[in-house]
This record gives structure tokens, sequence and C-alpha cells, in this order.
């Protein structure tokens, strides 16, 4: 049985974006289902456009997604030798033939088949043409063609799209060797697939064109043409093509928006493909019920609000070892050192819950490990009052007795104020969560006073009564 092999094959003239991302994922997926093989393959024969950022651009989206390929990276421009050797071998096989029309020539009959309504396209009948290379010499620049057959169809069951038939006719003789030496896509692409043993080529949709002109090269070699896929586009949220302006679409962007790979790689999955009403995927469930029959023909629109309900499920729900890794970015990027302080997985697992972001969750997390001089203005407003000063100062001295700092006895203590002051949980637990946190909002305030630790808690209730007896002096 032949193993599955798949592959990735981007061009490095940009960053990796988000429906390259889909397709490396849905193509790792089939190879992973099918306990088969994926290849990361770089298509820089574009010299003009490729550049070295983008390759490394590229290759940190797919690792930071955890797509790890089985073979490769091969890059396209090292394989030179075999594409001319393959081309000379056409060429001796009269399946391809040297053209030495010049540009200025071409574009002048392309413009005259646009006006008269017909499809643009090479036609080696073409009397013009036909002169152009009667009359060229030995020191004439000329492309290598591939002679496609003029007769017949070309069929192929696309495993999304289903039954697709094109006519020969409707194809004309493509360049697979430029005047500059440089051999084209089409072409290379169909030697690297057939050389590397792909059985199964996942794309986008706008390679539908370009599938009849490459199995009719895999013909004219006598080479396996492999099953293919084509995928629908994304579309943003307005119903265009997903672009730069409607956000984020490079992979890294997300990164540095705060969401985890996991919910991106879950987020994309569902992006075209289904399994029932199943919206939560573990990467095993995804690898497990993938198929490519199951992905839509349809165009998908991204919803970003989608996405954060996702990453937000993740990061309450994930190993906080798991959040941790990728948390440590942004904690570095917003300087919190967390080596003084309390474990960061336990922070996660208490402040988690309420983040949609890892930004988020890093605003969050700097109380813990970082002290701070202000309080937050509407929170201090409203609960570092007068009034307030009689259960900080009593939470203050119960707390400084306690020898044992853990949640269930800074919780009998703020039970204690409430009852010896007659007052509510709210009356003592919110001034309590301002003076700790210096922020209104904060998971239940014993458990946080517990991680942050008895020597920052005291210090900061005694700032916050001193706050307030600034604010009376200043009345």
């Amino acid at each position: 049985m032949t193993t599955v092999k798949t592959r990735f094959a981007p061009s490095p003239t940009g960053f990796l974006h988000v429906g390259g991302a889909r397709t490396a994922l849905y193509s790792w997926l089939y190879a992973k289902h099918m306990k088969g093989e994926f290849v990361l393959r770089i298509e820089d024969t574009d010299l003009e456009r490729s550049t070295q950022e983008a390759i490394d651009a590229i290759m940190e989206g797919m690792e930071w997604l955890g797509l790890d390929w089985d073979e490769g990276p091969y890059y396209q421009t090292k394989r030179f030798d075999r594409y001319n050797e393959i081309v000379d071998q056409l060429l001796a096989e009269d399946k391809a033939y040297k053209c030495y029309c010049p540009k200025e020539l071409l574009d002048e009959l392309r413009e005259e088949q646009m006006a008269a309504g017909v499809k643009p396209r090479y036609d080696a009948k073409h009397p013009k043409i036909i002169a152009a290379n009667a009359a060229a010499t030995e020191a004439s620049p000329f492309c290598i063609r591939f002679r496609n057959p003029k007769e017949g169809t070309v069929i192929f069951d696309d495993k999304i799209r289903g039954h697709i038939e094109i006519a020969n006719s409707e194809l004309d003789d493509l360049i697979i060797r430029r005047t500059d030496g440089s051999p084209t896509y089409n072409f290379c692409v169909v030697i690297d697939d057939w050389d590397m043993g792909i059985t199964q080529v996942v794309r986008g949709e706008d390679h539908i064109n370009n599938t009849p002109r490459q199995i009719n090269i895999y013909k004219a070699l006598g080479a396996p043409v492999p099953e293919f896929a084509h995928c629908a586009m994304i579309l943003g949220d307005d119903g265009a093509k997903l672009s730069k302006r409607h956000g984020a679409v490079s992979v890294m962007q997300y990164r540095d928006e705060g969401y985890l790979p996991q919910a991106l790689l879950n987020y994309l999955v569902r992006l075209g493909w289904s399994h029932g009403d199943q919206e939560i995927f573990s990467l095993e469930e995804m690898i497990e019920l993938f198929n490519l029959e199951s992905v839509s023909k349809s165009a998908s629109a991204f919803n970003t609000d989608k996405l954060l309900w996702l990453n937000n499920h993740y990061i309450k729900t994930a190993e906080p070892e798991y959040v941790a890794k990728y948390l440590q970015w942004h904690l570095d990027a917003k300087e919190i050192n967390i080596d003084n302080g309390p474990v960061i997985t336990d922070v996660i697992a208490l402040v988690g819950e309420r983040c949609h972001t890892l930004i988020e969750l890093a605003d969050q997390s700097r109380y813990f490990y970082q002290d701070f001089r202000e309080f937050e203005a509407g929170a201090a407003k409203k609960y570092l009052r007068p009034v307030a000063k009689e259960a900080l100062d009593l939470a203050l001295v119960k707390l400084t007795a306690v020898t044992e700092w853990t949640t269930g006895n800074l919780h009998a203590v703020i039970e204690q104020v409430c009852t010896e002051l007659e007052l509510g949980m709210g009356k003592v637990g919110m001034p309590l969560r301002v003076a700790v946190t210096g922020q209104g909002q904060s998971p239940s305030v014993d458990a946080v006073m517990a991680l942050i630790g008895q020597e920052r808690v005291l210090a900061r209730i005694q700032m916050a009564l001193d706050f307030i007896a600034d604010r009376e002096a200043n009345a």
C-alpha cells in the first residue's frame, strides 16, 4: 500500500497568512490521520520577490503552530539542475520546444484577442508567431514551452470539489523555462511532487486552473498523478476576501495579539471543515476525525469573536503549563519578572478564567509580581473612602497575626472583620481588593492575597490606609 504523503509549499514572498496556515493544517492533519508523511517545501523560484525574511517568517509560523514536518524544508532554487534535466528530456522527446516569440509581440496579440472578445492565450499557429520563430537566430533569446495536447480533456476528481473536466483546447503551451533560464512554477511543482512521492496535493482554489496543465505534464513524463483537494477561500466578516484591512492576517500577529496556537488551530480546522456540531477539538481529535471529503466547497467567513471565545476556552481549560509556555513571551514584552512572586501556573489557574487573550492574562498577572504606586482611579474613588478605614485597619491587624498564609485562613479573617464590624462582605472585600491589587476587579480576594504573599499584602493595605488619610487631609 502506498504511503500517504502530503506537502505544504508556500512561496516566500511574505508572512505565513491565515489561508496558508489553514492549508498547511489540512495537509498536515490528513497525513497524520492516514499515518503518512508531511513535507515542507519552499517554492522560491520567484527570485525577485522571494526573501530570507519571508522564509524565516514562514518557518516561525509553522513552528509556533506546532505543524512539524517529516521531510524538508526543500528549496526549489537548490533543484535547478534537476528541473533543467527534465526540460532537456522533454525537448529531446519533442514534448517541449523553443519559442523565440518576443514579449512585445505576445502582448500585442493578447490585446487583439481581448479586443475581439477571445480568451487571451498563446497560439503557436498564429502567422506572426510562426514568423517570429522562423526569423530567429541561434543568438536570439528563447523560452521553452510545454507542448500541450490539442485534443481530448483533462479529468480529475477533486477530493473537495468533486468531478472536474477541462478541454485541452482551453489550455495553451505554457512556458516551463523562461528566457533567463529559470524554470516556472507550474513545471517545478510537478517535478517536486513527483520526486518527493507526494500522493495528495492540498491547496487553495486559486490553483484549480493550474491543475489540468500540471496533470498534462505528469502524463507526458509518465509520472503518477497525485490526488488534488482545493480549499475554498476565507472571507472577512464583511464578505470580502480576507486581507490586511480585516486586521490580523499573519499567523505571528495572532501570537502578538495574545492567542494560543491551540485556539488558532481549533478555529482554523473549523473554518471549512466540520464533524457534526462539535466546536472544541483537541489536536488528537482533529487527527482522528479529519478527512478531506468533509471540507466544504463554500467560502468561510472569519469571525474574530468566535476565535476570542475559543482562546478564552483554552486559557481556562488547558494545562497551566501549556498556557505558561506561550504567556512568557507577553510577560517578557511587558517586562514582568515572575522570579519574585508566586508560581506562574498558580496565577494562571486563578486569573485565566476571565481573560480572552494572553495580553489580558499578562496584565492581570502584573500585580502578583510588581508593586504599584497608584490605585486605579475609579476603584479608589469608590472604595478607598474614609468609611473603609475601620475595616482595613482591623484587617491589617488580623492579617499581621496570621501564621499560616492560606486561602482558607484569609477567608476566615475577612469573615471575622465582617462579623466584628457588622458589615456585609462587599464593605470589607471590595476595599481590600483595591488595596491589594490596585484595581476594582480580580478573582476572589482571599485567593489573590494567598498568592501575593503576606509581606506584600500588609504593605499594600498600609499604602491604602495612607491614601485614605491623605484624602481626608485634603478634603
